[in-house]
């Protein structure tokens, strides 16, 4: 079993604290946040104790692993802190907003890198990930397109949008590294943001945007963003080869559906947030990370995965601020 801390007691601070303490495999020992009573209160809800020194989750001789959910400017110092005191780390994405600290991180902490692992929760959704199974054994033959489409309900406060790092890093980076679990190396980037929104035009970002990803194989990726849709939490992926197409609907609170003069097939609204629709995620997340520490295999997504969808980010940043394609200078080693 498992020892675990939480460093930040904000909303994912709540999901990776919870997922601990319903593991069998894992047990929650601290919390820490430096502000409000955060901390308190969730390690309360968990039976552990809680701290406003992050400090002392790196001290602390009962701890195993690290759970990283702090804001993202403070990632690359906590898994540096964390990998040094011989602790395991799993981190929120993305590791940083600059391609420069992430540079930092990998060789501050060369030689640990397989002890810790991003959190793009989307590889451990069960169908997706049952999608990917199935394209790797080949019932689809060779990956032609993929299709991603992925809008939240509602936007972001303004405040938040302005300190994100903007839609790609933020939002689209879990597509990005979606895309890269499928289609491997990826060269080239094109992307058309959409301004729809005042409020976070104002703040300096897109609130739509449509990317398309060429992979070295010849396959196509295609993501689609929005933040804002009235049916709810948006999450659909398809998979297209020659011999045909595996698809991931949305998920609903029932499968019931209405059929009358007024309609068909009628059912009610996707589920609200992601923390609904990626309940299973975030437990597979967790399984995968116990299993590879315990075993002393590396665990994926890797730092090196973090560090490629940056790119990905980064390059459809600029393709859609000039409306010209991005070409890759050099492609990802893994996937």
């Amino acid at each position: 079993m498992l020892s675990f801390a939480v460093i930040g007691a904000g909303r994912i601070g709540a999901v990776h604290a919870a997922t601990v303490a319903a593991h069998p495999d894992a047990r929650l020992v601290v919390v820490a946040d430096p502000y409000g009573d955060g901390a308190d209160r969730l390690a309360t809800a968990h039976g552990a104790r809680s701290t406003k020194n992050v400090a002392e989750v790196f001290a602390a001789s009962d701890v195993d692993a690290v759970i990283v959910c702090s804001p993202t400017p403070h990632h690359v110092d906590h898994i540096v802190a964390a990998v040094r005191a011989g602790k395991a780390v799993l981190c929120e994405k993305p590791v940083d907003l600059s391609i420069e600290r992430v540079d930092a991180c990998l060789e501050a902490i060369a030689g640990k890198e397989d002890t810790v692992m991003i959190g793009f929760n989307r590889r451990f959704d069960p169908t997706f990930a049952e999608i990917h199974a199935r394209v790797g054994q080949g019932e689809i033959g060779p990956l032609e397109q993929l299709t991603i489409i992925s809008r939240d309900p509602e936007a972001p406060p303004a405040s938040y949008i302005k300190d994100s790092g903007g839609i790609f890093r933020d939002m689209t980076i879990h597509d990005f590294d979606t895309a890269r679990y499928f289609l491997g190396d990826i060269v080239a980037v094109s992307a058309v943001g959409q301004h729809l929104d005042p409020a976070i035009e104002a703040a300096g970002d897109f609130d739509a945007a449509v990317v398309t990803l060429t992979a070295a194989s010849g396959a196509v990726a295609t993501i689609i963003n929005s933040r804002h849709c009235a049916a709810g939490y948006d999450q659909r992926l398809e998979a297209f080869g020659p011999r045909g197409a595996l698809e991931a609907k949305n998920h609903t609170s029932t499968t019931v559906r209405f059929a009358g003069g007024s309609g068909s097939d009628a059912a009610g609204p996707y589920l609200d947030f992601f923390l609904e629709r990626y309940t299973e995620a975030y437990r597979g997340e967790l399984s995968h990370f116990i299993e590879a520490i315990s075993t002393g295999t590396a665990p994926s997504p890797s730092l090196i995965d973090g560090r490629e969808a940056l790119v990905l980010a980064d390059a459809a940043t600029t393709s859609a601020r000039t409306g010209t394609p991005s070409r890759l200078d050099r492609v990802a080693t893994t996937a």
